[in-house]
């Protein structure tokens, strides 16, 4: 019986065409800046307001 080798079928499509790898990495970083809210800020580092000298 003759040995078979394997087909070798063409990569798929793994990205869409005309997206980069760049953009699309940058698009997913920008939707993830635009949906995560902004942090509170930390109650142990509360400002101080500065007492300014006076000028004469």
């Amino acid at each position: 019986m003759p040995t078979t080798e394997p087909k070798v079928q063409p990569p798929g499509p793994f990205a869409l065409a005309g997206v980069s790898m760049r953009d699309l990495l940058a698009s997913c970083a920008a939707a993830e800046a635009v949906s995560t809210p902004p942090r509170l800020p930390d109650p142990a580092v509360a400002r101080k307001p500065v007492d300014h000298p006076r000028a004469a």
